[in-house]
């Protein structure tokens, strides 16, 4: 079995770590160094979100070599998806796609040169954005999360974003229960992760 040479990028490094050693737990591929990124025939790049950092990544990629890319995030807007598929990208995955299967067979169906139309990329985004409904973090919630990261208690929080000390604790009741967080500090541990704070 031939190996699919495989580049890894990430928005944050610990992502970056969970995706290169799932990627060389796989025998279907082999990853590359940073240094040697133009010689692999698949580019797989994961964010949380398609920002202005990661499209630049994305069209300095593109730029560099030929190879498909398959990119992971935990939302895409179809207002993305032209530039996405001008930069080779093949395929659009959910970031809980990092340690299974589904980014495998992305991988070698890309490395096999399998065209992707629009279409599908925008059916790919759609998928992802029902699928992470449950994992997406409203406005609200994310300034809480902030707040709650700086050390503010609950009455503080209340005071700064002119809400009452009830609608605080129902955000981060709503929020924990919805993600099945244990408790304050895990729910600013995964707003890290995922990059929303």
């Amino acid at each position: 079995m031939n190996q699919v040479k495989v580049a890894a990028w990430a928005s944050d490094p610990i992502t970056l770590a969970g995706l290169i050693d799932h990627l060389r737990t796989r025998r279907e591929v082999r990853v590359m160094p940073g240094q040697q990124r133009g010689e692999a025939a698949v580019l797989v790049f994961a964010a949380n979100r398609v920002t202005r950092e990661v499209k630049a990544a994305l069209r300095a990629a593109a730029s560099e070599t030929p190879a498909a890319i398959v990119f992971i995030a935990g939302y895409v807007d179809a207002d993305d998806l032209a530039e996405l598929a001008a930069w080779h990208v093949a395929a659009v995955l959910p970031r809980d796609a990092i340690g299974g299967d589904q980014l495998v067979r992305s991988i070698v169906a890309a490395a096999s040169g399998r065209e992707t139309s629009m279409r599908d990329l925008l059916q790919q985004a759609e998928t992802l954005r029902r699928g992470g409904e449950a994992t997406t973090l409203s406005p609200r919630e994310v300034d809480v999360l902030r707040l709650m990261a700086e050390g503010w208690d609950t009455a503080e929080i209340a005071n700064k974003l002119c809400y009452s000390e009830r609608t605080v604790k129902n955000v981060i009741y709503g929020m924990t229960n919805r993600l099945k967080l244990r408790n304050r500090p895990h729910a600013v541990a995964y707003a890290l992760r995922a990059g929303v704070i």
